[in-house]
């Protein structure tokens, strides 16, 4: 029998220039946070809410732009997030991560002061699944002798 293939067929698609930015993905226990980083000015926005809306606290606010900080670049820049799964503060140290990584793409000098400040590091801690016969992932049914 002859195999069929298909090729397909690349289109030209035109960028504008709204959409000129730096992508990066930052990854915090169970929760995932996508970041797309323009420069120069515009509103922020995290899951299609304000920034100021979303997070209200100051310290959410201080960890999220504290790699904005460390670069100098507090006025530069503006984000879109997308984040999902984990809590709160897990999701807020995964935007970071991902700021992070954004801005060390586009400026190899921010990578060494990012890493510096152990900005660039991810935290793999998840929680361990339950095994058969086990009442939770560890903790085993009480042992009787007689």
């Amino acid at each position: 029998m002859e195999k069929e293939t298909k090729k397909k067929t690349v289109k030209a698609v035109k960028v504008s220039k709204k959409d000129n930015y730096y992508y990066a993905l930052g990854r915090n226990k169970t929760s995932v946070a996508t970041v797309r980083l323009y420069s120069g000015k515009g509103d922020t926005f995290i899951n299609g809410k304000i920034f100021e809306e979303y997070y209200t606290d100051l310290f959410s606010k201080y960890t999220i732009l504290k790699p904005f900080t460390l670069t100098g670049t507090q006025d530069a820049f503006y984000f879109t997030v997308k984040t999902k799964g984990g809590g709160i503060n897990s999701q807020i140290k995964a935007i970071s991560l991902a700021i992070s990584r954004a801005l060390s793409k586009i400026n190899p000098e921010y990578k060494t002061t990012l890493s510096k400040n152990d900005m660039l590091k991810r935290d793999p801690r998840m929680v361990e699944r339950k095994k058969y016969y086990r009442v939770k992932a560890r903790k085993s049914p009480q042992f009787s002798k007689r």
